[in-house]
């Protein structure tokens, strides 16, 4: 997934991997609108999270940085700037102890939040920095300098435990977050070419989630696919999938698809087929929609 940043503020490490990022149709659509306007500027995923990041030095004094690299920028760069500006006391370095950091940071996270994008990013991580409960942010790697857009160069934030429908559709309902959101819109695309009307919904937060925006969309299509990266397997999906059920037994027209990682360890030379690509969740579409 990528780094992760816990309340006021932790970093953690990894390493990224290439792959064509497409930020969605309706990105001109609901948050994108509040926030767009003049004073905007063509940012990648790690430049917006940095701007976050000195916003909230600068706007709150009891904001901090601290975890592995970050007072010399870290190994992604998004905390360049940040201990020249701010200082050694509030922008630190920590021994190597991921658990340790994660512990002291927040204890027992109340929210986990996942970007799509650099303007999502920005205003999503404000939130999370500024809300009173401990939040998990976890930034995909690979969009660090793939995904770029116009974001906002002012202070702006968006709501956290609010799903956001990106693409509108009557057929069949796509649920996901983070990274996944741009293979699953190309699926989408395809899918409308053979005349498949998709719904496609960034959760954005995973914990607690927005089980209403879902309901109501499924409620409308009576299907639901899922899909993300982690094995499905004890993946987030289960829960998803459990909850709708629940509410919308009498409703759905096929049972709930899951398009997620293969529930085994991969190399990396493999990792085209662990991972839920464009044309696995097209197949799942049609077999679902036609069911």
């Amino acid at each position: 997934m990528g780094l992760c940043r816990f309340g006021r503020l932790v970093k953690g490490v990894g390493v990224g991997r290439r792959r064509p990022f497409a930020t969605s149709s309706s990105a001109a659509g609901g948050d994108e609108m509040i926030v767009r306007g003049t004073g905007s500027k063509s940012l990648n995923l790690y430049s917006a999270i940095n701007q976050a990041l000195h916003i909230a030095l600068e706007t709150d004094p009891r904001s901090y940085v601290f975890g592995e690299d970050v007072s010399f920028g870290g190994v992604f760069r998004c905390t360049t700037g940040l201990a020249d500006r701010f200082g050694k006391q509030r922008v630190f370095n920590t021994p190597l102890c991921e658990q340790g950091i994660v512990g002291f940071g927040i204890g027992l996270a109340a929210m986990v939040v996942i970007p799509r994008s650099p303007l999502q990013a920005k205003g999503l991580l404000l939130s999370c920095i500024r809300d009173p409960n401990p939040v998990v942010f976890f930034e995909p790697k690979w969009l660090y300098r793939l995904s770029v857009e116009e974001v906002p160069e002012h202070d702006y934030m968006l709501p956290l435990s609010e799903a956001e429908v990106i693409r509108e559709g009557t057929d069949i309902t796509l649920v996901g977050w983070g990274a996944q959101l741009s293979v699953m819109e190309q699926a989408c695309k395809e899918a409308e070419s053979d005349g498949i009307s998709c719904e496609l919904i960034d959760l954005r937060t995973l914990l607690p989630w927005d089980k209403d925006t879902v309901e109501a969309s499924v409620r409308k299509t009576g299907r639901l696919l899922i899909s993300h990266e982690a094995p499905v397997t004890g993946g987030f999906g289960a829960e998803i999938s459990a909850s709708i059920v629940e509410r919308c037994f009498l409703r759905l027209e096929a049972p709930v698809a899951r398009v997620c990682g293969l529930d085994t360890p991969f190399p990396l030379v493999f990792e085209p087929f662990y991972m839920p690509t464009k044309n696995k969740i097209l197949d799942a579409i049609k077999s679902t929609v036609n069911f």
